[in-house]
């Protein structure tokens, strides 16, 4: 691969990168969103890291079974009550960490 067609691979994928992200910005910045629009946008972070966890929680990787007992699962629950009541980011991973270690250890 010359220099040439290094330079141009680097620069297609920057932006096929950045595209997908400033396009929206640019579009939808001088307009007024409706309301239904702009709630529903709030909501996608929580849906993709619910699709992103889930799994981890609910299901063993090989096979791919949905069973209730897992570490990971039981260790979430008390750390998602710690999030819930102390609104604190530093208290909610010491909590998950610990409740995670512990639950390994008990093994």
């Amino acid at each position: 691969m010359s220099n040439r067609d290094f330079l141009l691979l680097m620069l297609a994928m920057g932006a096929v990168t950045y595209l997908p992200r400033m396009l929206p910005l640019v579009v939808l910045s001088r307009r007024a969103l409706p309301t239904w629009f702009a709630e529903w946008l709030e909501l996608i972070p929580a849906a993709i890291l619910s699709a992103l966890i889930a799994p981890t929680l609910f299901a063993h990787p090989d096979p791919r079974l949905f069973t209730l007992g897992k570490i990971e699962l039981l260790a979430a629950l008390p750390t998602l009550i710690c999030a819930l009541k102390t609104r604190s980011l530093a208290g909610t991973v010491i909590v998950g960490m610990l409740c995670y270690w512990g639950l390994g250890a008990m093994r």
